[in-house]
């Protein structure tokens, strides 16, 4: 695994373990009668953060779950073939997701929006979920363009 993607998965995972202890602290907070105020604005953050990554690192290394019981079944060009309509299907979905994100960036970068109880800017967790889909899409643009062109 090269630096980035290591570096990747040690930024999601300790963004996922964050969203844990958060999440475990509220919750006993709440039963010990002191809440951890802004927790679930936290939470939102952490798991945007790990959620992305998540999606990234899955899309570079082709690991996102696949229904293989018809899959396996096809002759080996016919598996190829599934192989790239998922890719391309998986693009145009990535495209939507990023273009209407990338539109309510934009539209909202003004806007100065954040959360109501810590102030967590919402445009920069925008960024990152934007950069996120941009690079999974780009993953998989040139996944495509490399398996045409063999």
């Amino acid at each position: 695994m090269n630096k980035p993607m290591r570096l990747a998965v040690w930024i999601g995972g300790s963004a996922l373990l964050a969203a844990t202890a958060i999440d475990t602290l509220a919750v006993i907070g709440r039963h010990v009668g002191l809440p951890v105020t802004g927790s679930i604005e936290l939470m939102q953050a952490a798991v945007l953060v790990s959620g992305g990554l998540g999606l990234v690192i899955a899309t570079i290394v082709q690991s996102h779950a696949r229904v293989r019981l018809f899959i396996d079944r096809l002759s080996p060009p016919g598996q190829v073939l599934a192989d790239r309509i998922s890719d391309a299907l998986s693009l145009i979905f990535f495209l939507g997701l990023l273009i209407g994100s990338a539109w309510l960036s934009l539209d909202l970068w003004d806007a100065h929006e954040q959360s109501e109880i810590l102030g967590v800017p919402w445009r920069w967790l925008r960024v990152i979920a934007n950069l996120c889909l941009f690079i999974a899409a780009a993953s998989l643009a040139l996944r495509i363009v490399r398996k045409v062109q063999s």
